[in-house]
C-alpha cells in the first residue's frame, strides 16, 4: 500500500468516524435516558421485560428491523440493519443483581451497545457492514449469550463486539482475563429413620454431603492459584431427631484454562461419588446454569479498540484486571472473533456488585462512558470493515467455519 492510498484511506476513515461522532451526539439524549430508564428498574436475570422493551423501542425508532423473544429466547433482541457482507453483532446486557440493582453497571453496556449501533446506521452501507444489535439476558446467573448460541445467534457473525463499565482506570481491550466458571448441584439419597429410636435403619444423605465437602476441602488446599472452587449443602431433614434421607450440594467450579477447569470438574465429582460409596446412599448431579468458557480477546481487533479509546481522549493504564470473574460473552469468543473491552466510571473507586458501584452506574461519569464506550464500539467495527487484511481475516475465518460451529456447548 502506497503511503498516497493510506493517507487516502485514513482521511476517508475520519470522515466516516466524525459522522459516527454526530450521530452519538444527536442521540445522546436518547441513549442516556435509556440507561437511566434501566438504572432505575432492576431487573433480575431471565426476567428484564421492561428492559428488553425499551432496547427494542429504541432501536425500532431509529430504523432498525427489530425481533423480540429472539431465538426463543424471551426477554432477547435482535436488531439488524445493512445488507453488508461483513457482519458485526453488538452485544447488549441488561440484568440487574439480587438486593443491589445494577451495581455491575449493565445499564451502560445496554446503551452503550444500543448507541453503537445506531451510530453505524449513516456509514453501514458505505463500509459493507451489516450491523446486528443483540439484547442478551442474563449475564449474571444463567448464562443468556450460550442459549443464544445454541439457537444460532451468531451463525451468520464475523465478528462481535461489546463494552463493560468498570470503576478505576481505562486498560486496553485485552486487559480483562476472566475464568471458566460451572456451577451444578449434587443431589445425595438416602433412608429416613428416627436419630434416636433407629439410626441403624437410616442413610444419612446430609453425612454423604459432609463426606464430600470434607474430601473438596482438602482438594481446594492443594488447587494451583489459577482454579477455584466451592461448594456448600442444603439438608432434606425436617427436624434434629430425624435422619434426612436427601442433601444437596451446590457447587461452583472456576478456572482460567478449559483444560485445568474440566480436569477440576472430574476430581470434584469423582469426591462426591467417594462419598456415595463410602456412606451407601445414591447420588446423581445436573447442571444449573450454562457453563462460562473464558474470554479470547480477538489479536486483530484488539489494536484497533485501543487506538479508538485514545481517540476518544481515553488514556490507557498497564496491566491486566485478574478480578476472576466470568462471563457469558467467554463462549461466544471461542467460536468468533470478539472483544470485551472494558470502560471506566472514571472516579469511581466502588467495588462492582457492590450498591457503591450502583450509585456510580448513574454518575455522569457513567454518562460519558456510555458516550465513549459507544463510540468506541461503532469505530472499532468501522476500522474492521475498512482495513483490508483485518476485513480478509474476519471474512477468511467466517468461511473456514462449518455450519453449526457457534452453536457451543461446555457441558461435560
Amino acid at each position: 500500500m502506497t503511503d498516497a492510498v493510506a493517507t487516502t484511506q485514513d482521511a476517508d476513515t475520519a470522515a466516516l468516524k466524525d459522522e459516527i461522532a454526530s450521530a452519538l451526539e444527536a442521540s445522546r439524549a436518547t441513549l442516556l435516558a435509556l440507561s437511566h430508564e434501566i438504572h432505575d428498574d432492576p431487573e433480575l436475570s431471565w426476567q428484564e421485560h421492561r428492559a428488553a422493551l425499551r432496547v427494542a423501542g429504541t432501536l425500532r425508532d431509529a430504523g432498525f428491523a427489530v425481533t423480540t423473544a429472539a431465538y426463543g429466547v424471551e426477554t432477547a433482541v435482535e436488531a439488524v440493519y445493512g445488507d453488508g457482507d461483513l457482519s458485526v453483532v453488538i452485544c447488549a446486557e441488561y440484568d440487574a443483581l439480587p438486593g443491589v440493582g445494577h451495581a455491575c453497571g449493565h445499564n451502560i453496556i445496554a446503551a452503550a451497545g444500543v448507541g453503537a449501533a445506531i451510530a453505524l446506521l449513516p456509514v453501514a452501507d458505505r463500509a459493507g457492514l451489516r450491523v446486528t444489535l443483540l439484547g442478551t439476558p442474563a449475564e449474571e446467573h444463567g448464562g443468556g449469550k450460550v442459549s443464544l448460541l445454541q439457537a444460532g445467534a451468531w451463525e451468520d457473525a464475523d465478528f462481535s463486539l461489546m463494552v463493560h463499565g468498570a470503576a478505576g482506570e481505562d486498560r486496553g481491550a485485552s486487559s480483562f482475563v476472566s475464568t471458566a466458571v460451572d456451577r451444578f448441584a449434587v443431589e445425595f439419597h438416602g433412608v429416613t429413620a428416627h436419630a434416636a429410636g433407629a439410626p441403624e435403619k437410616g442413610v444419612n444423605a446430609a453425612s454423604a454431603a459432609a463426606l464430600s465437602l470434607n474430601a473438596i476441602a482438602f482438594l481446594r488446599q492443594h488447587l494451583p492459584s489459577t482454579t477455584n472452587l466451592n461448594a456448600f449443602i442444603s439438608l432434606g431433614g425436617e427436624a434434629t431427631n430425624i435422619i434426612p434421607d436427601r442433601a444437596v450440594v451446590q457447587v461452583e467450579v472456576r478456572a482460567y484454562e478449559i483444560d485445568a477447569w474440566r480436569d477440576l470438574k472430574k476430581r470434584v465429582l469423582a469426591c462426591f461419588e467417594g462419598a456415595a460409596i463410602a456412606t451407601g446412599t445414591t447420588w446423581s448431579w445436573e447442571q444449573t446454569e450454562h457453563p462460562y468458557a473464558p474470554l479470547e480477546h480477538d489479536a486483530g481487533l484488539a489494536p484497533l479498540w485501543d487506538a479508538n479509546m485514545a481517540l476518544r481522549g481515553r488514556e490507557l493504564a498497564e496491566g491486566s484486571l485478574l478480578g476472576g470473574g466470568s462471563t457469558d460473552m467467554g463462549n461466544v469468543s471461542q467460536v468468533v472473533p470478539s472483544l470485551h473491552g472494558m470502560i471506566a466510571v472514571l472516579g469511581s473507586e466502588a467495588v462492582p456488585h457492590n450498591p457503591a458501584f450502583t450509585a456510580d452506574a448513574a454518575s455522569p461519569a457513567a454518562d460519558d462512558a456510555v458516550i465513549d464506550g459507544a463510540a468506541v464500539i461503532a469505530f472499532t467495527a468501522l476500522d474492521a470493515a475498512l482495513d483490508p487484511a483485518v476485513r480478509a481475516s474476519l471474512k477468511a475465518r467466517k468461511a473456514a467455519r462449518p455450519a453449526g460451529a457457534t452453536r457451543i456447548t461446555l457441558e461435560a
